[in-house]
């Protein structure tokens, strides 16, 4: 066997593989796994405010696959005060593989968008000043870019948006050494400076009109 041939079947060995590692989600598979979040976020993964869940459906596969795996590997919901995080990790360590992740959330964007209610007072347009600084990264309607890897904000609910911006503030969010996206939101989320702010941002996300984003 020479060396030409030897790399060529090395080559497709590795081709072969990867793809095997990325296979495409089986949303029926991945609706009868998400029976275990249901508790959490919904039976439509609408998000439960009571039990702190943020919603899931409509948000970008991709964002949903990379937190899967954030939490699965420690990388969130660590912090000993990431309460709510640390509920999450041992529900994402359920999934037997990362086939399982991928049929999961593949599932869970084939659900209809929510439409969260209001809860946050806010000035809404001083929000939306403050949100410019936002708009390169998640958009003008906070529909996210994925060449970014800024996440769909909009339609999330509110109390969400300022639980996690305050995590981010508090280093309790975005300071894991392998947390190269949530270190660069931390450093933005440090641009709001009073919890007014924070409230406002959120008041105005949640008054946006929602945008389709990148798959």
């Amino acid at each position: 066997m020479n060396n030409f041939f030897r790399a060529t079947i090395f080559l497709i060995f590795v081709f072969v593989s990867s793809a095997a590692a990325h296979a495409a989600g089986d949303p029926i598979k991945g609706k009868e796994l998400f029976i275990f979040c249901m508790a959490c976020h919904g039976q439509s993964a609408e998000g439960v405010p009571a039990l702190n869940a943020p919603a899931n459906a409509g948000q970008d596969l991709w964002y949903m696959l990379r937190q899967m795996k954030n939490f699965r590997a420690g990388i969130r919901g660590a912090h000993p005060d990431d309460i709510f995080g640390a509920q999450m990790r041992p529900m994402a360590l359920t999934l037997p593989d990362e086939q399982a992740v991928q049929d999961v959330v593949t599932y869970i964007a084939t659900l209809d968008l929510p439409d969260p209610p209001v809860t946050i007072e806010g000035d809404i347009e001083a929000g939306k000043k403050a949100y410019e600084t936002c708009i390169p990264c998640h958009g003008a309607q906070g529909e996210g870019a994925k060449a970014l890897d800024a996440p769909r904000l909009s339609r999330q609910h509110d109390w969400y948006l300022v639980s996690q911006l305050n995590n981010f503030k508090a280093g309790i969010r975005g300071t894991h050494q392998n947390d190269v996206y949530g270190a660069q939101m931390r450093i933005m989320a440090q641009m709001l400076e009073t919890d007014e702010q924070v409230r406002d941002v959120a008041a105005y996300i949640a008054s946006m009109e929602y945008v389709p984003g990148e798959e």
